[in-house]
């Protein structure tokens, strides 16, 4: 019997890779996360699984579940939205069934952030503009920040940031993060992206606030930085023909020029 912890991906049903596909159809035993799995995903699960919406279970309910299936010998697929590498709550789980010995494995799914991007259309890596993304959240309820990790000191590195779980604290991720960016830096909103009610606004820090207004107030991701603007970048060197690398050497005396001919 094996847990398997299942990233679900943004929304769209179709974007779950084929090993989590398989392993629900494998699974006698389906766990997800009810607020934000999209149901069309449960359809992967095999004729009379039980299949169990744990938003309303506590931690302790979640292990119980999870234990009488160990019992039973049944393998579960355990399903979170997006990537269960950050914010998915997985940590914990996982140290509560390996305390037991219980088997554990997991899949990765596409992170909400790169459906965000997708949705804009947009690389967050642009050559002279930005090298790093920074995955970060403000302060909530569920979980504080550790002292070193503000958004202020973030914005000092002029990355793009992709800041998560925070739409209802925007005149705070705008305040923090204007002084270093610059009024004019432009921001981009999506809720809920690839989901079929995807919603993008776009502005710049100066008016994103009032572009924003009431209408969203969860289940919105904030993207910043100068990359968003998609121009004002060079070009990699990646394909210029200058460019010595392996699949393309300059010379026979590039390093790479006796590997392309298959040379030890």
């Amino acid at each position: 019997m094996t847990v398997h912890f299942i990233g679900a991906g943004p929304g769209a049903p179709d974007l779950l890779t084929l090993r989590g596909r398989d392993l629900i159809a494998a699974c006698p035993v389906c766990l997800y996360a009810g607020s934000l799995v999209p149901k069309a995903v449960l359809a992967h699960c095999p004729a009379g699984a039980e299949v169990v919406n744990t938003a309303s279970m506590s931690l302790d309910e979640i292990i119980d579940a999870i234990r009488a299936a160990h019992g039973a010998g049944k393998d579960v697929a355990r399903l979170h939205s997006g990537d269960l590498s950050v914010w998915s709550a997985m940590g914990e789980q996982l140290r509560r069934l390996q305390a037991e010995g219980i088997p554990v494995s997991v899949t990765p799914g596409v992170p909400s952030f790169a459906a965000a991007a997708a949705a804009l259309g947009a690389e967050l890596t642009l050559p002279g503009l930005a090298q790093s993304v920074v995955l970060t959240r403000t302060p909530g309820r569920a979980s504080s920040m550790p002292a070193g990790e503000t958004l202020t000191n973030f914005a000092a590195t002029g990355a793009t940031l992709a800041i998560h779980l925070s739409i209802q604290n925007i005149e705070t991720v705008v305040r923090d993060l204007t002084p270093a960016y610059g009024a004019d830096c432009p921001v981009a909103v999506v809720y809920r992206a690839s989901w079929p009610d995807q919603q993008i606004i776009r502005g710049t820090l100066a008016d994103i606030g009032a572009r924003l207004g009431t209408q969203i107030a969860r289940t919105a991701l904030i993207l910043v930085g100068p990359a968003l603007a998609g121009d004002g970048f060079d070009e990699s060197c990646l394909y210029a023909p200058d460019y010595d690398r392996r699949y393309r050497p300059q010379s026979a005396e590039s390093p790479w020029a006796s590997w392309s001919h298959g040379d030890d």
